[in-house]
């Protein structure tokens, strides 16, 4: 039974989840109704917060074959609850639902994608989703996605459409001809409708949800409280603060759900055509597509409501909303392997290898080139939610929780504050017995003591600081959609860098070719554009080998080509929609040089004569193109010069893919040596290649030949060499971030030496640093899986490579400046293939890779993902900047993604950055810090705030006296809300220092800050408290008490007579009470001041103006109150005379109070702790961090202090990455020394772990 209990839907993928089966128990019900009646409807709240306990509290365990309710948890590390209610879907409802019809009708999958022949699988595949023959199908859905039970596997599953264990050949034997009306309708009855519906929630739904908010419900608990005990003030002041936030949270919320559901409905409903089984063609809304329709894309385009695969023709497709990169696309049809002369028949289809072929959801076609009576078409793979579109706007309705130390932190501060509320809730009590106090009035007196220790003020408080950083960061250009994510900012101490549009400048230019003749390379040249080669292979290649369109007269696609086709000056004419519908196959796209480039023709004599120029007319045709793939990393065409019997080949790509390519004979034998010099000089390089194709070879025959019969066997033809130029900013944003002690890694699509190159330049790799080149090679022939070191030459070149000079390997030593160590860095480099060998063969080496890597080249999207959730695991906090172009995945993943890309890719990025400039990443880490900072200045202050009042409080309560309402209201509102959401103004401050800020709020600064103050002013509070008891004139006060001089008391005591009596039963009016008032109203702002630090991560307090003039403000106006009493302000606050010794007495116990508070908290702690504790702790990080600049953070304060104290010397620090630096220096086989190999031991698959050969 357990077996069936616990099943796991989702295995192996980001949303994997545990599933449990319950069902309603109504005896369980019943107890637990009567719970919530008994305990006043907390209990229903506390069921509502935990779904866990409502299932289990109302539900008996079932088998989930048979459950009512399923309770899931998500696998990852915040281990996430979730229920969901099992629906039935009824087929019988349907109209083509007796059996006998489904049989010819339905088409649901082998488990749970489509079948590929419906009739004869129907009824097996229909008693697999439902038990009975009653048609019912049981199902839930969560996070948008239904889940149906399916009876082969015994679990629940998602219904998977065509994009999934299909193979290409099906797309075309099976899939292609389209459904019948009946078939349509079932699918539609299973898959649902085809929309991508973000749902804009009332502001009622809203507003329950966010009201029902544990500190909320607090909130209303102190509210109701106070309201008992006649506090109307201040609980309407807290109900008046409570509503604002609700307001202002509810419409940030609401904002953010409309600008969603504005993006994704403004095209979610088009009209489209179908082809149905009989070639009919039917106009349906978009939202009723199902996988399996073929789809008529229309000629003039448009924006797709589904992703679909390209059966017919081609289209031109602009992919900015899910890429981020503005160059149009060129699609074309999948392959069809029946037809391909080198079949490849059960190759799978798969939107992500075939993407050439697949048009996306939400993307733009532009326009479409089809065959004459041949319509473009398309079948549907994927709807709504399954679709690319559907999962990205699924992970911004439902992210991933962020863990944030900060946060967690925070509920064990309240945590602590809960348990100090609860000592005076006890003393409370114990002393209102013993006074013989009313039982009504020790209940409301010992739950005030905790709503005084909880302040409820405090998420108002702590968000005010990230809101100022959000307008802050607006004002510099950087806009965010995550304001939490601000603070986790200030924590980064690693970026993460796309190459090409980041680094670098966007566009690639030309510097120059170098051709081969005969197998030699000949000398580079820079004018392409000449007489000389306009008819030569290698410009005829430039000219076709391209996937550019015209796009209503103006030439567009890959930057890369287009400076490449601009650099021969060459024409490119596209056949028009006319010419194409005349002809009985597409027309070709024919590029041609300009006359002027033409070698001049004989003058014609006479008008006959004219017929001998013809031949001087040269145009090429390109009759059928391969896109390019990032995987093959090469494009080729086929193309025609006009009146050739044969055709040609031409083929471009990376260089040492399209040398492999050719016939061996034709690449020169020094082509590494000189691909190698130009890579290492920063250069882009692609090679072009070429052939003539047999003459057996038809236009039609091309139209349906495999990629692969076509680009082998070529002749090498030379180089072209582009120049990625740095953008200016980069150098010195760079420097920023390394005098910051904030890492840099290179993650690029683009050639390795090209960014090795790249990352000396910009000042990413020293001059002196060495480069280890990981080359990691997969298992073959039963060899196991090696990794091969090589040292990558420095610009200063070694005479012996192999041999290794003293310097080659990091010295370890232990050395006391940061500048000695500089010269013994070393940085690893890889590539895309190398780093998926070492994460799926070496798991232990990534660690050891994570901590110097930092060139990651010729890098797929999820590779960097991967990368970033590699280096998170080795506790680094990652930020990752790209331009939004394949970087979607990774700026989710970091701690902190910004895009430098306005489009729509952007919304999977917290932030985005106005000006396309890494600038921004220097300024959102300085923010962050600032906020951090803020936060806990923030926090630090609140905690305070309510140890100081709890303190005044439970002295008062001893005396049975209180604080009087208007004194809570003064406190509270004048002096406390003032100040906090003025500390928080500070601006940033002006550069980026090494030192970080602490992450969490348990670190030892924090807490020897917060505690050596409490007890300071607990100190001066009892002091006050006490010593007013042992003056000459002290008596317990009653109404006609007269400690001023007579004269004046005569007229203060006449006007407070009147209302005696009823202040009388609180016993507010007392010498004690006016004192301890005076004295803590005064430590709030002193606690304030000394809280609000400057430097080093925001500007000094003295130049935040509002909280500046607020300060000075109460001090004047308290200290006017305690030395110049004001008859009718006395009144209000329900202040006592006392004499005027005393008042200069308290004047002089608040200076001193003053003068120790700040002197602790900005000369002890800031320079003698901190020079002791925190530099003996650097010289520990420089030590360990030998090979790399310290990476060090303020943050293992706490066993510091604890160390400092007891006088111990080492350490282990908290970070993983710090840990193993260490680990690593006394390591001696780190790092690899060159021209060695690491072998994968054979048959350990459970750690991967390695031993190293040394090669000689």
């Amino acid at each position: 039974m357990d077996k069936e209990e616990r099943k796991t839907i989702n295995q192996g993928q980001e949303d994997e989840m545990e599933i449990y089966g319950y069902n309603l128990s109504r005896w369980k019900l019943a107890i637990v109704s009567l719970g919530v009646i008994c305990s006043g409807g907390f209990l229903l709240l506390l069921l509502y917060w935990m779904p866990e306990w409502r299932v289990k509290a109302t539900c008996i365990r079932a088998a989930i074959k048979d459950c009512e309710v399923v309770l899931l948890r998500t696998t990852d590390e915040f281990r996430v609850w979730f229920c969901a209610k099992i629906r039935l879907l009824s087929l019988e409802t349907h109209p083509f639902s007796s059996p006998k019809s489904i049989a010819n009708k339905v088409s649901n999958g082998h488990a749970v994608h489509l079948t590929e022949n419906p009739a004869e699988e129907n009824r097996h595949e229909l008693s697999k989703y439902s038990q009975t023959q009653s048609q019912e199908i049981r199902y839930f859905t969560h996070h948008s996605v239904k889940y149906f039970w399916n009876d082969t596997i015994h679990n629940f599953d998602f219904l998977k459409g065509l994009d999934e264990g299909v193979s290409c050949t099906s797309i075309y034997e099976k899939h292609s001809a389209g459904l019948t009306k009946g078939m349509h309708a079932y699918r539609k009855l299973l898959y649902g409708v085809n929309e991508i519906t973000v749902k804009v929630p009332s502001v009622f739904k809203l507003l329950i949800k966010e009201v029902l908010n544990p500190f909320y419900i607090f909130q209303l608990f102190s509210v109701i409280l106070w309201c008992t005990d006649e506090y109307y003030y201040y609980a309407l002041a807290i109900v008046i603060m409570s509503i604002v936030s609700i307001v202002s949270s509810l419409y940030s919320i609401r904002k953010q759900y409309v600008m969603l559901h504005d993006m994704v409905a403004a095209h979610s409903t088009v009209r489209v055509s179908v082809c149905r089984v009989n070639e009919e063609i039917e106009e349906i809304f978009s939202t009723d597509l199902v996988p399996g329709d073929v789809m008529v894309i229309p000629l003039n385009g448009t924006i797709m409501p589904c992703d679909a695969v390209l059966i017919n023709g081609t289209c031109i497709v602009n992919e900015s909303m899910l890429t981020g990169e503005s160059v149009p696309v060129t699609k074309t049809n999948l392959p069809n392997p029946s037809v391909d002369i080198k079949g490849m028949g059960d190759e799978l289809y798969n939107p992500e290898t075939h993407k050439r072929h697949t048009l996306f959801c939400g993307t733009t076609v532009i326009q479409t080139r089809f065959y004459t009576g041949e319509l473009v078409k398309a079948v549907v793979v994927r709807t709504g939610f399954s679709t690319s579109k559907g999962q990205l706007v699924r992970s911004i309705l439902y992210p991933k929780p962020t863990d944030f130390k900060l946060y967690r932190d925070a509920y064990l501060f309240l945590l602590c504050l809960v348990a100090v509320a609860g000592i005076g809730f006890i003393y409370t009590i114990i002393n209102s017995i013993l006074n013989e106090v009313e039982v009504g009035v020790i209940i409301i007196e010992s739950l005030d003591i905790i709503t005084i220790t909880v302040p409820p003020a405090l998420p108002a408080a702590m968000t005010a600081g990230i809101v100022y950083a959000q307008r802050r960061l607006k004002k510099i250009g950087i806009f965010c959609i995550s304001p939490q994510r601000i603070n986790i900012c200030g924590q980064l101490n690693l970026v993460c860098f796309d190459k090409t549009g980041t680094l670098t400048e966007d566009g690639l230019d030309l510097w120059g070719i170098q051709r081969v003749e005969n197998a030699r390379f000949l000398l580079p040249e820079e004018n392409v554009c000449n007489e000389m080669l306009v008819k030569s292979q290698f410009v005829a290649c430039m000219a076709t080998c391209h996937s550019l369109t015209k796009i209503e007269g103006v030439l567009s696609g890959d930057p890369l080509d287009l400076k490449m086709f601009e650099a021969i000056g060459w024409i490119l004419e596209e056949a028009t929609e006319e010419e194409t519908a005349l002809h009985n196959r597409i027309m070709p796209t024919v590029v041609r040089p300009p006359k002027q480039l033409l070698p001049e023709s004989t003058p014609a004599g006479n008008q006959e004569m004219e017929l001998f120029e013809l031949p001087a007319i040269y145009e090429i045709g390109i009759v059928r193109q391969f896109p390019f793939s990032s995987a093959l990393q090469r494009m080729s065409v086929v193309a025609r010069v006009l009146g050739d019997k044969k055709m040609d080949a031409y083929m471009k790509g990376a260089p040492e893919v399209i040398a492999s390519l050719c016939k061996p004979e034709t690449v020169p034998v020094d082509f590494e040596k000189v691909l190698e010099d130009f890579t290492k000089q920063g250069f882009r390089v692609i090679a072009l290649a070429h052939r003539k194709l047999e003459s057996k070879l038809t236009w039609h025959k091309v139209q349906n030949i495999s990629r692969d019969t076509i680009e082998n066997n070529m002749d090498f033809m030379g180089l072209i060499i582009m120049q990625n130029k740095l953008k200016q900013e980069t150098p010195a944003v760079l420097e920023d971030l390394h005098k910051a002690n904030i890492r840099t890694v290179m993650v690029t699509g683009d050639n390795m030496l090209t960014a090795v190159s790249v990352a000396r330049d910009c000042g990413m790799i020293l001059p002196q640093d060495k480069v280890i080149i990981a080359e990691a090679l997969p298992p073959k022939d039963g060899k196991v899986a090696k990794i091969n070191w090589h040292y990558a030459d420095s610009l200063t070149q070694c005479s012996d490579s192999s041999a290794i000079n003293s310097e080659a390997i990091p010295i370890k030593l232990v050395h006391d400046s940061l500048e000695d160590l500089q010269v013994t860095r070393y940085h690893f480099a890889m590539n895309g293939k190398s780093f998926s060998v070492i994460l799926e063969h070496f798991q232990d080496l990534v660690p050891k890779l994570m901590l110097h890597g930092t060139v990651f080249a010729r890098m797929a999207p999820d590779q960097k993902t991967q990368l970033v959730e590699a280096l998170q695991n080795v506790d680094y906090f990652v930020g990752m900047c790209g331009d939004g172009a394949n970087d979607c995945g990774a700026l989710k993943r970091a701690h902190g993604g910004i895009s430098l890309s306005e489009l729509e890719a952007s919304v999977a990025s917290p932030f985005t950055s106005k000006t396309p400039s890494i600038s921004c990443v220097p300024n959102l880490i300085r923010e962050g810090r600032a906020a951090l900072i803020t936060s806990f200045c923030v926090f630090k202050f609140m905690a305070l705030y309510s140890i100081i009042q709890y303190f005044s409080v439970t002295l008062l309560y001893s005396i049975l006296s209180n604080l009087g309402d208007f004194q809570f209201l003064f406190i509270d509102l004048a002096i406390i809300l003032v100040v906090v959401f003025t500390m928080s103004l500070n601006p940033a401050w002006k550069e980026l220092v090494a030192q970080r800020p602490p992450s969490g709020l348990i670190s030892g600064a924090l807490l020897f800050s917060v505690l050596s103050q409490i007890i300071i002013c607990i100190g001066f509070q009892s002091l006050g408290f006490f010593w007013v008891k042992q003056q000459p004139w002290y008596e317990v006060w009653h109404p006609h008490s007269d400690a001023c001089n007579t004269t004046r008391s005569l007229y203060w005591n006449s006007s407070h007579l009147y209302n005696e009596t009823e202040l009388d039963e609180h016993n507010i009016q007392n010498y004690e009470n006016t004192t301890v008032f005076f004295i803590s109203s005064f430590q709030y702002l002193i606690v304030a001041i000394a809280f609000s630090k400057g430097k080093p991560f925001r500007q000094p307090c003295y130049k935040n103006y509002f909280f500046v003039v607020s300060v000075i403000i109460l001090y004047v106006f308290i200290l006017f109150i305690m030395l110049h009493p004001v008859a009718s302000i006395d009144q209000v606050l329900q202040i006592v005379c006392v004499p005027y010794q005393w008042r200069v007495t308290m004047l002089i116990i608040v200076l001193v109070n003053a003068f120790v508070s700040i002197m602790v908290e900005n000369f002890f702690l800031d320079m003698v702790l901190w020079k002791v504790v925190f530099n003996r702790e650097k010289q520990g990080e420089y030590r360990f961090g030998a090979t790399q600049p310290p990476q060090a953070s303020v943050d293992p304060w706490g066993k510091c202090c604890l160390s400092w104290a007891l006088g111990c010397r080492k350490k282990i620090p908290k970070a993983k990455y710090m840990y193993l630096a260490q680990e690593l220096l006394v390591d001696p086989e780190w790092p690899p020394k060159p021209q060695t190999t690491t072998e994968a031991k054979a048959l350990v698959k459970e750690n991967g772990s390695c031993q190293i050969i040394t090669i000689t």
